[in-house]
């Protein structure tokens, strides 16, 4: 009889010097570093178990169901649209038909939504505002110190562009210090657009074969379209 059977079990066999027992189960059968203990995944059904104190898989089911899409008529036609929609057009439909409760819920929504983007416009044009104003200030004290090692801001206060009248917000300049990497990017092509529209010029006055004069005629307007092109955008966005 083999060493490894002893009254109809196996016993486990180990290394000298690693004890098996409780606690201790065999090197072979323990989880391995970076694989998972469960590689078949979530069990079927899972999702039906009750959820964690860390879920919130009542929103979830909530906005899945609010965009969920649906096919409704209109007028003529048959568009899909999503349910949260279509219930907002029912109650304006019936609000329309004169249905008070419709409404009154439909009016008490409106005045919400509407509240809701006027306070967060407010936020922003204040914002906007305090940024520009205490960066003027410090662009103004640098100046009066003689500072000049330092960075811009981006945006940058000339940027931004207020009407109290309204109480909008304008950014006429670089948003993101990417933005602006990419507008002194092309700002740096416009002198060597222009040193080889100049360039081609002068090899115009010299060549004589009519080929080579088309030719450089060609790349000439090709030169200063482009120029023109990067110029027209960058004045639009600022300087």
């Amino acid at each position: 009889m083999s060493d490894e059977i002893k009254s109809g079990r196996k016993v486990l066999a180990t290394r000298p010097g690693y004890e098996v027992g409780y606690g201790k189960p065999p090197v072979s059968t323990r989880f391995k570093k970076g694989q998972s203990g469960n590689p078949k995944g979530r069990p079927k059904g899972a999702k039906n178990k009750r959820p964690g104190l860390h879920e919130e898989r009542m929103k979830d089911i909530i906005l899945d169901e609010a965009y969920r899409g649906i096919t409704v008529k209109d007028g003529d036609r048959t568009v899909t649209i999503p349910m949260a929609q279509a219930v907002i057009r029912a109650m304006a439909v019936n609000a329309a038909k004169g249905q008070h409760r419709a409404q009154r819920l439909f009016a008490e929504l409106l005045a919400s939504v509407e509240g809701s983007r006027k306070r967060l416009h407010d936020e922003y044009f204040e914002k906007a505002a305090t940024y520009k104003i205490e960066w003027d200030k410090e662009l103004k004290r640098r100046h009066e110190l003689g500072i000049t090692n330092l960075e811009d801001p981006v945006p940058h206060p000339d940027h931004i562009k207020l009407d109290m009248s309204t109480g909008t917000v304008r950014i006429t300049g670089p948003m993101t210090p990417d933005d602006k990497a990419e507008i002194d990017k092309w700002r740096d092509q416009l002198p060597r657009i222009e040193a080889a529209v100049a360039e081609l010029r002068e090899q115009l006055e010299t060549e004589d074969d009519p080929e080579e004069r088309a030719t450089i005629r060609y790349h000439i307007r090709q030169g200063e379209d482009l120029w023109a092109n990067i110029s027209s955008a960058l004045d639009k966005i600022g300087k």
